[in-house]
């Protein structure tokens, strides 16, 4: 259960934590598509070590929540980066042998690494008092402001550390992630009561499944977050066709990582005054726009104000979607709903990954703008029945 008192500084050593999370994920995002492009025989996987990196994030997500839930939050993140010093060390070696499978080898167990990294917000949501959830959430998002900054700067200023591009800045992310095992080391979530460990008083989880507002925190999650990897995974590379330079692709992705996590200084406090589902339309209508923009032009400056907004987007409906599932669980659930959550998101991630490459490769960055429609408009039509139903039953009773 949450504390009746918020943990202020565990929330501050959290949002470092997803700091360090997301310099290794903004840096690898950054290099990922033209090191995939480099490697592969066939052009049209380039985006292949993206879907590995998320697969790998997805076959742990669910048994790491779990493990979360017996053995406790600062020994499931410390092994988590941990592993993504070993994911590194073997990309450092698929580069330096050229070897395009061992990158997606590499990529997967760093994806590891992104799988509990991305428990820091349940986390942040275990150390506030239940009125502080949403901004305890967001405020920790928050910390990927300085890693979306860091990330993409790294990696311009290690890509050419050695004769190899690209090894430097394996290396570098590796010394980022040392730095989160110092960092995690001090944080102090409640370790899961006894209670928890046998989940007394759980109900099953096709039950849970049913609620309408698991229904639409997990839709809005996974495609939101679908979308937003869809368009950020084909940037570089469609920037690269366009005749833009490495710097201005990672600039791009610098203000893309910005846009994410910036607006969550006051996301929460935006939902604790209006509501998740407002929120979460609100970000429909950003992403809507940056579709707009992406399909207006293709120069830098359409590139970094699409992308921004794609980010805006999806931290309104991230954050929402967020906050809305910790609505649809009790303490004894927590560690199932969220790993099933989870694995739903990293699915849905691999996915979009894959058909990303294929996508800008054979059909062309507009194609790709297009695709992200339909899906906008489910996330539409999720939010607006649960807000319907919201305000029926107050009607009926």
């Amino acid at each position: 259960m949450s504390p009746m008192r918020t943990s202020y500084r565990d929330i501050f050593l959290l949002a470092c934590c997803q700091a360090l999370l997301l310099t290794n994920a903004a840096g690898l995002i950054s290099l990922n598509g033209l090191v995939g492009y480099q490697l592969a025989t066939d052009k049209t996987l380039a985006t292949l070590g993206v879907t590995t990196y998320v697969l790998g994030s997805a076959v742990a997500s669910y048994p790491m929540a779990l493990w979360m839930g017996r053995v406790g939050r600062r020994r499931g993140f410390m092994a988590g980066a941990a592993i993504n010093i070993v994911g590194c060390a073997i990309g450092v070696a698929a580069l330096w042998l050229h070897s395009f499978a061992l990158f997606c080898v590499a990529t997967a167990v760093i994806g590891v690494y992104n799988a509990i990294g991305l428990q820091y917000r349940f986390a942040a949501a275990e150390v506030a008092a239940p009125a502080d959830k949403a901004r305890a959430i967001s405020l920790v998002l928050a910390g990927g402001v300085l890693g979306g900054v860091i990330g993409p700067e790294a990696a311009k200023w290690s890509r050419t550390l050695f004769a190899t591009p690209f090894l430097g800045t394996l290396v570098a992310l590796a010394g980022f992630a040392f730095l989160a095992l110092l960092v995690q080391s001090r944080v102090n979530v409640p370790l899961p009561a006894h209670d928890e460990h046998k989940a007394a008083g759980a109900r099953p989880l096709a039950e849970i499944a049913v609620q309408p507002v698991f229904i639409v925190a997990v839709v809005t999650a996974a495609l939101s977050y679908g979308l937003m990897n869809l368009l950020m995974t084909a940037t570089p590379i469609a920037m690269s066709f366009c005749g833009h330079p490495f710097g201005a692709a990672a600039t791009v992705i610098e203000w893309h990582v910005v846009g994410m996590f910036a607006p969550g200084l006051a996301t929460g406090s935006l939902i604790a005054r209006f509501g998740a589902l407002k929120v979460i339309s609100a970000g429909v209508l950003l992403m809507a726009a940056a579709i707009a923009v992406a399909l207006h032009g293709i120069s830098v400056a359409h590139f970094v104000i699409g992308l921004a907004l794609v980010g805006v987007g999806w931290n309104f409906m991230y954050t929402g979607g967020t906050t809305l599932l910790t609505e649809s669980y009790r303490p004894s659930e927590k560690a199932r709903v969220q790993g099933v959550n989870d694995l739903v998101l990293f699915v849905t991630l691999a996915a979009t990954s894959l058909t990303s490459g294929a996508l800008v490769t054979r059909a062309g960055w507009d194609t790709a703008n297009w695709a992200g429609v339909p899906v906008l408009a489910i996330i539409a039509i999720a939010v607006a029945a649960l807000a319907w139903q919201r305000r029926a039953i107050p009607a009926r009773a």
